[in-house]
Order: structure tokens, then sequence, then C-alpha cells
């Protein structure tokens, strides 16, 4: 009779430890999930989007009008379909996350940051340049309503967040899209010219500048001060020494890496459409190869990379400097869009 018992009481004990351990191992597999569905979805959110098809976007946006493709339709579909594509491609707009995982991820907002900085220059130049004939003439209502809202604060989420505000200046842009493209109406105009193509690239060329300084800066270097070079008259502020160090944060090289990403991918978009919108004006001054040249070099930009993380060797060293290959091709880039702006200042 006690053996009966020491073996029932036996028998419990087994069935306890197992029941034990069949929830400790359900628990775990659970924390697993748990714990690979935010990195996961991280991974995923975290690739840069495709590349753009041009001509097949600028027939897709037009296509419930039935317009014909005028000049200008094919710049404003593509700086309306890159803003469309910060706001809608996978996790859709990450900077002003306050949620895993996109709260954990830093690389892709920088990627959209350096992308809507181009989205501002561009719009600016729309409501600034392409669309004004001259310097006394009347802004576009739609583009000087529009316009501003781009230059909202990228990282709002609320009252109200970032998005809204994207969403409807991307509503006000597609309706001058519209308004251009009808052939019955001419209250808006592209003006494809090149004085107005040159003025916009002075500014991409001062963006690109700065990217190239900052990449460059990831090594650390000592540079000669040329603030004031070529100018005897001129003055500034507070005085400063022949010889300055820079370097970026080991912390924020990445950061400078996919913005300079995001930056050259936009921008590679808008040559793309200019070359067909401003076809004639590149052909009259022989600088369809420069164009084709810029473009190449943000290309060669866009090419994956294969390491997990952004390697910032000494430049000579051992390991590769993925920011350093980033500034030669934009700095290339740099160059050649100096030289377009001279050849479309020529008469």
């Amino acid at each position: 009779m006690r053996s009966f018992f020491r073996r029932d009481k036996t028998q419990s004990e087994n069935d306890e430890t197992a029941r034990a351990a069949g929830l400790g191992r359900a628990s775990l597999v659970a924390l697993v999930i748990v714990a690979l569905v935010p990195v996961s979805l991280g991974m995923y959110w975290s690739f840069e989007p495709a590349p753009i098809a041009i001509r097949a976007n600028v027939e897709q946006q037009l296509s419930d009008s039935e317009s014909d493709i005028v000049i200008g339709a094919t710049t404003s579909a593509t700086l309306i379909r890159v803003a469309e594509t910060l706001l809608d491609k996978p996790g859709g707009y990450l900077s002003n996350d306050i949620m895993p995982p996109g709260i954990y991820l830093d690389n892709i907002p920088n990627w959209e940051f350096g992308a809507l900085q181009q989205v501002r220059d561009f719009a600016r130049a729309f409501r600034e340049l392409f669309s004004r004939s001259q310097s006394q003439s009347v802004e576009d209502p739609d583009l000087s309503a529009g316009e501003p809202l781009f230059y909202f604060d990228n990282s709002s989420w609320m009252f109200p967040p970032s998005e809204s505000e994207y969403r409807q200046g991307i509503l006000y842009f597609s309706s001058y899209l519209q308004r251009i493209s009808d052939p019955q109406g001419s209250s808006a105009q592209f003006f494809a010219r090149a004085d107005n193509l040159a003025n916009w690239l002075a500014a991409v060329e001062l963006r690109l500048g700065s990217l190239s300084q900052r990449l460059s800066a990831s090594v650390g270097e000592v540079r000669i001060n040329t603030d004031m070079a070529g100018d005897q008259s001129g003055a500034q502020s507070t005085s400063a020494g022949a010889e300055t160090r820079v370097k970026t944060p080991r912390l924020q090289v990445d950061d400078v890496f996919y913005e300079a990403r995001g930056a050259t991918w936009a921008l590679m978009h808008f040559l793309r459409a200019v070359q067909i919108d401003f076809a004639d004006v590149l052909a009259d001054k022989n600088a369809g190869a420069s164009v084709s040249q810029i473009i190449r070099d943000l290309e060669y930009s866009q090419r994956p990379v294969f390491f997990p993380i952004i390697l910032n060797g000494s430049g000579f060293g051992v390991f590769a400097n993925h920011s350093l290959t980033m500034a030669n091709y934009i700095s290339r880039a740099n160059a050649a869009i100096i030289d377009l702006r001279s050849l479309l200042a020529q008469g």
C-alpha cells in the first residue's frame, strides 16, 4: 500500500515537471516569435525603393484625363511620384515613427530626409522658376499653396503628422499637372528654358557640395580655410583659423551616408525627367551628354551595399570606406553639374 502511494506521488511530480517544461518551451517559442516579428519587419522596411519608370509613370498619372504629355508633364509627374514613394514605400514614412520597429531604424529615415531635401528644392524651382515666364509674373496658385507644405517638420507624428501635410502638397502638384496638360486651358504653364534649368542646378550644386564634404569628413582631415578666397574686400562675422580639423562622429557616419543615398536617388529621377522636358534646350546647348554622365554617376551611387554595416576605413587602410566611395560619385556628378551650368549660360 505504501509502495502504491509512493508511485502515485512520483507520477504526479513527473507530470508537473513535464507541464512546467512544456510551458517553458511554449514561452520560449512565443518570445522568439515576438522578437522575430519586429526584427523581420525592420529588415523589410529597410530596403530602399526600386527605381521609377519615368515614361510609364507620367502615362499612368495622365491616363484618367486622357491628356497629351506636354512639356513639363514628365517633370511634374516625377516629382509627384518621388514624393509619393516617401509615403507609400514598405513601412510607409518612418521619420516620425514612435513605435517599434520604426523607432529603432535610422538608415531609412535618413534616406527619407535626403530625398525630401531634393523634393523641397525641386518644388521650389517649380514655384519660382519653371511655372513663371519672367520675374514679374504671378505665381501659380497650386504651386504657391503646395510648395510650402513640403517644408513641414519631417518628424511630426501628430497635430498634424508629416504625412498629411506632404500628401496635401502632392494633391496641389497633381492639380498643377492636370492643368498644364489640359488642351482646353492655359491657366498653368511650364517653361523649359536654359536659365530656369541653370538656376535649379545651382541649388543642386550646393546640396551635393555639402554632402560631398560631410562624406569626406568620415576619416577626419585638416582643411585649409578658403572661406574668403578670391575676395579681398569681403568680410565675415567672426574670424576663423587658417586651418580647421573636420571629422564626422563615428555614430553619424551611416546617417550621412544614407542621407546622401536618398538625395542622389531622388535627383537621379529628376534629371531623367529633365532630359525629356528640356530635350530641345539641351540639344541646342549640346549638353545632352553632360546630363547623361551626371545621371550615370548618380546611378553608380545607388549600387547595392553588400556589407551589413557602413564601413569607415581610413581611406588607404585595410578596410573599405563606403562614405569616401559615395563622396567620389557625388563629387564627379557635382563637377559635371558645374560644367553643365556653364554650357547653359552660353549663347
